[in-house]
C-alpha cells in the first residue's frame, strides 16, 4: 500500500503544476483525507476545502445531495457518492474532488453493506467516476485504507496515462 504522505506530495506537485485546486467530501473518514492533504506546508496552493458530511442532512445541505436519493439508495451507495463528488466541485472553487461514504464499523454493517464497505467518487473535468471497495480490519484500518485509496485514485486520474 502506498505511503499516504508520498501520495499527498505527488498530488500537491501535480495540482500545483496544473494550477488547479481540489476539494474533499467525506463521510466515513470524518475529515482524514482533508487532514492528510493539509498536513504539508503550502497546501492552500492546491487544496481548496473539505466537506465533512457525516450526517445525511449535511450531505444534502452542504453538497446538494437530494434527500430522496439517500432515502432510495442509502447513504453508502454509488448514486450518493456520485452526488457528493459532484457537489464538492459545485460548492467549492475546485477543479477536482474526491468523495467517500462507507461503513467503517464496528457497528452499522448489514448483509448488503457489511463493515468495510466504501464507495468512492472522483469528480474530474470529464465527469464523475465511482468505485466500490471492501476493506478488512477494525475501524481505524478501514478509515486509513479509505484515505490511501481515495488519494491514490485521485492521483491516478490526474496523471497522464
Amino acid at each position: 500500500m502506498p505511503n499516504t504522505h508520498d501520495l499527498v506530495e505527488q498530488l500537491a506537485a501535480t495540482l500545483r503544476a496544473r494550477g488547479q485546486m481540489m476539494a474533499t467530501a467525506e463521510s466515513c473518514t470524518g475529515g482524514l483525507i482533508a487532514g492528510a492533504c493539509t498536513e504539508i506546508s503550502g497546501s492552500s496552493d492546491w487544496f481548496e476545502r473539505g466537506f465533512v458530511t457525516y450526517s445525511n442532512a449535511a450531505k444534502s445541505e452542504l453538497l446538494g445531495v437530494p434527500a430522496a436519493l439517500i432515502a432510495e439508495h442509502g447513504a453508502v451507495s454509488e448514486p450518493v457518492v456520485r452526488a457528493m463528488a459532484a457537489g464538492a466541485v459545485a460548492n467549492a472553487h475546485a477543479h477536482w474532488s474526491v468523495a467517500v461514504t462507507g461503513v467503517a464499523g464496528p457497528t452499522g454493517g448489514s448483509a448488503e453493506k457489511p463493515v468495510g464497505t466504501v464507495w468512492f467518487g472522483w469528480a474530474t473535468p470529464e465527469g464523475v467516476c465511482t468505485e466500490h471497495r471492501r476493506f478488512d480490519g477494525d475501524r481505524s484500518a478501514v478509515r486509513q485504507a479509505t484515505v490511501t485509496h481515495a488519494l491514490a485514485g485521485l492521483l491516478a486520474r490526474l496523471s497522464p496515462p
